[in-house]
């Protein structure tokens, strides 16, 4: 079943947005199970850093350092905290960087170097995987829009330009990919209940669907979901999460105890922790009715629904000055009643056909893989019997060469089984001497050579 991680967490939008909004958050989650009052209690230290969790970007790990490198710049962390939005979307802020200070573009070069012998890495690993040979790196480099690849070695303007764009436009769209991630995961469902369906009788058939029936009636049977942002559902988290009075319900002060890191800024952390109490009257991991992964979901929605309403700016952040504009308005205080997933229809009937083609198509192309690689198994399989048999008919050879050898009185291979060869003359030479001493009589007065040599020191031959 496809699976994927709907939690994770997109506080580099603001990391981001330092380099989108010029502040990098500290980001820790809303304890909230605890009474509020005391975070205020807590004293705040100075320069403290807390680990930011991973965006999600490819280019994650680059991103965060180089916020960090440019926060040791005073002229350039002073010309972020006055920039607006807009001024750092078009570019201008990036023509700063020529004014920070040289061991920070030094060390922003070798933070450049470093990427692009990453990607590098990654491409290389990429076609190497594919048997391919001959990688154009610069060619590939092009598919990685966060930096300038036809400049490798320093990091420029236009790379922080570059950076701000890509992450921007990458953040905006996150919240859509997990959109579409969500749909299929719920399509998968249904199509993998409808096929198990298709395994049963008619009466277990019937069971199962009665089964289904019951649990989605079980899971829509929950207390009312506030509409998420309004009055109401603060008042509750004001009560229930932060111990107070709720006839003392105060939305500056409620907004100064969900600051959690007290930067001055709700992120889209601290606002998706204001809606569990909310989530907890539809979802329970204990109840078999209720997916966990819809829960995420359903609070991406009310992160989404309430940073439209209060976001003016559109920097996903809200402001104090934000917060409390939002209070004002008619919304705050008579808001429509919210939907929860459950009551809606998440893909139509034509979207769960369209996904079931897709995923046949899917299952035709890996068939049609796990063939073509049963038939190249085959085929070396064929060539390895091939050679074996070759192997076999030239060691049947040598062995009747052998034995041909021996059967004429001369091995063909030594004591350690090497092969003997003589040469022509010397085979030549000993045919002679068997054949002068053995076959045919010597003339009178000779003897054989080797009688001769043998008794040389007592015969003496006279004329």
């Amino acid at each position: 079943m496809m699976m994927f991680q709907m939690r994770r967490r997109t506080i580099l939008s603001q990391q981001c947005v330092l380099l989108v909004t010029c502040l990098l958050i500290n980001l820790e989650a809303v304890p909230i199970d605890i009474d509020k009052t005391k975070v205020q209690g807590e004293p705040h230290v100075e320069g403290t850093k807390i680990e930011t969790p991973d965006t999600g970007l490819y280019y994650d790990e680059y991103l965060k350092q180089v916020i960090d490198v440019l926060e040791t710049d005073k002229h350039f962390r002073e010309k972020l905290q006055t920039a607006d939005i807009e001024e750092i979307k078009s570019g201008k802020l990036s023509k700063e960087l020529d004014l920070v200070s040289h061991h920070v573009r030094t060390r922003l070069d070798e933070l450049k170097r470093q990427e692009v012998a990453r990607l590098r890495m990654l491409i290389k690993a990429k076609m190497d995987s594919f048997q391919d040979t001959g990688i154009d790196h610069q060619a590939l480099l092009k598919q990685f829009e966060h930096l300038n690849h036809q400049n490798p070695d320093t990091f420029e303007s236009k790379d922080l330009d570059m950076l701000i764009k890509a992450a921007t436009s990458d953040l905006e769209n996150y919240d859509k990919t997990r959109h579409d991630e969500f749909k299929k995961y719920e399509m998968m469902k249904e199509h993998e209940r409808r096929e198990y369906l298709k395994t049963l009788n008619e009466e277990k058939r019937r069971e199962e669907e009665s089964k289904y029936e019951e649990m989605k009636k079980k899971h829509g049977d929950h207390p009312k979901v506030n509409h998420p942002g309004s009055k109401d559902q603060l008042k509750e988290v004001w009560e229930e999460s932060d111990g107070l009075d709720p006839n003392d319900f105060n939305p500056k002060t409620f907004f100064k105890l969900h600051d959690v890191n007290n930067d001055g800024f709700l992120d889209e952390q601290e606002l998706e922790a204001l809606f569990t109490k909310e989530l907890e009257k539809v979802y329970d991991p204990k109840n078999e009715e209720d997916d966990m992964v819809e829960m995420e979901e359903e609070r991406l929605r009310m992160r989404e629904h309430v940073m439209n309403e209060i976001d003016v700016n559109k920097d996903r952040l809200v402001t104090l000055h934000e917060f409390l504009k939002a209070t004002e308005k008619k919304e705050f205080l008579e808001p429509d009643s919210w939907e929860t997933l459950d009551q809606q229809q998440v893909f139509t009937e034509e979207e769960l056909k369209e996904f079931e083609t897709h995923i046949l198509q899917q299952e035709n192309e890996l068939l049609k893989k796990a063939e073509d690689l049963q038939q190249q198994k085959e085929e070396l399989q064929r060539q390895h019997d091939q050679l074996q048999a070759q192997k076999q008919e030239l060691q049947q050879v040598v062995q009747q060469m052998e034995q041909r050898k021996l059967q004429q009185g001369s091995p063909l291979s030594g004591p350690a089984g090497e092969l003997k060869f003589q040469p022509p003359g010397e085979h030549q030479v000993g045919n002679a001497q068997n054949h002068l001493a053995g076959d045919q009589p010597l003339p009178p007065g000779h003897i054989p050579v080797q009688e001769a040599a043998a008794g040389s020191d007592h015969v003496q031959i006279h004329p």
